[in-house]
């Protein structure tokens, strides 16, 4: 049986792993595939495997409820970074979109 902290050190080199990988393609302007990297589903399907494995089948039903419960929020995040960033500065774009997030984010999860 692995320990907590070995298990945690994973979840942060992987974390760290998928970052790295899209920051390198992004920063060499192949954004689509820092795109793809950031989205694939093998994030998804390592934190749904490991939240498996600590609570169980319920934990993850509300989980992945949860992520689609607020993909409408990231979405509009990412539309707002998208529109305002030939606008304004990258720090303002990004301040804007995260906090749109943040409202309509927490409006949901105060709702549910």
């Amino acid at each position: 049986m692995i320990s907590e902290s070995l298990k945690y050190l994973i979840y942060f080199i992987l974390g760290g792993l998928i970052v790295a990988l899209a920051t390198y393609f992004g920063s060499e302007k192949k954004g689509l595939l820092a795109a793809f990297i950031a989205m694939f589903p093998f994030v998804t399907a390592f934190t749904i495997f490991t939240i498996y494995s600590a609570a169980g089948g319920e934990a993850v039903t509300h989980y992945v409820k949860g992520l689609l419960l607020l993909t409408p929020a990231w979405i509009l995040y990412l539309i707002f970074v998208l529109y305002l960033l030939p606008k304004y500065n990258f720090w303002i774009s990004l301040a804007i979109g995260v906090t749109i997030y943040m409202i309509i984010a927490s409006i949901i999860v105060l709702r549910y």
